[in-house]
């Protein structure tokens, strides 16, 4: 569960959007108000507000995102009691607020405005209110047993490591299994083997690096493993045809539809190797 916090100062407006039938909305939490229009619950938050001039955004927004595996189990009944334990570890009680839910979209999501004015005419200090509205609702969903941002957060990393690890498997595969002799060579074996390698280009017209598309996941090269750097796939390649017949290609090298070159950092990437080959050749001799 993911929460957002800001002070606002269209009252009228968030409260009638928050009531907007067209989202199929409803209300789950209310407290300290007896209004049942948009137009009354303004009013109510403006009687305490006109005791405080000085503050002129005046009203807390906050949205409230369960995850929508957890929003699809919750009963409104406990959307209500999201809003109300966000309000208490917020320490908000003592304000006027009201809280709707938002179910058009498959995530189900709270909109709750809170009256940053309470009853002596008191500004609530709103000192990194996204931030503290964020850790509150960590705890709520903790003390809820709801999935949490950390929790989320840790998945999709867990995914990615998966994703990272079968692209450099196909890597790996690639080069070992069909040897390709060519940057646009090792585009289409990897391909074959369905991951698409999409190649970065400046505006130079220069070739950098790639990237790699695979399980709905977009990475660089550099994300997944060291070796898949343009310049260190550019060796493996260096390995099948020679460094040297390699760089000859460098000027005028064919991918998606146009000519590129090879940018300097690449090209003196795959020179280094040439200068190792004819050093090791040396020592040999």
């Amino acid at each position: 569960m993911i929460a957002k916090g800001k002070a606002i100062s269209h009252t009228s407006a968030s409260i009638s959007y928050g009531w907007n039938q067209e989202k199929n909305a409803e209300v789950v939490f209310k407290q300290h108000l007896i209004g049942e229009n948009p137009k009354e619950i303004t009013e109510e938050f403006k009687l305490l507000q006109d005791q405080n001039y000085h503050c002129q955004r005046n009203t807390f927004s906050f949205v409230i995102s369960p995850t929508i595996k957890d929003g699809q189990a919750l009963s409104s009944k406990d959307f209500g009691k999201i809003c109300e334990k966000f309000i208490a570890e917020m320490h908000l009680k003592e304000r006027q607020a009201i809280a709707f839910i938002h179910k058009d979209k498959q995530h189900a999501h709270i909109h709750l405005y809170v009256n940053r004015i309470d009853f002596h005419g008191v500004a609530y200090k709103d000192r990194l209110i996204g931030i503290r509205s964020q850790r509150a609702a960590e705890r709520v969903a903790e003390n809820m047993k709801l999935t949490t941002v950390k929790q989320v957060q840790f998945e999709k990393e867990f995914d990615l490591k998966e994703v990272r690890e079968e692209i450099k498997r196909r890597h790996d595969l690639s080069l070992k299994q069909f040897e390709p002799k060519s940057f646009k060579d090792y585009m289409e074996v990897m391909q074959t083997n369905g991951v698409k390698v999409i190649p970065s280009i400046n505006k130079a017209n220069k070739l950098q690096g790639f990237r790699f598309e695979f399980n709905g996941q977009n990475l660089k090269g550099s994300e997944i493993h060291k070796s898949m750097t343009g310049g260190n796939i550019g060796k493996s390649i260096a390995q099948n045809i020679g460094p040297e017949k390699l760089l000859a290609q460098s000027k005028a090298i064919p991918l998606l539809g146009k000519t590129v070159e090879l940018s300097s950092n690449l090209a003196l990437s795959i020179a280094k190797t040439v200068i190792k080959k004819v050093i090791s050749r040396g020592i040999g001799y």
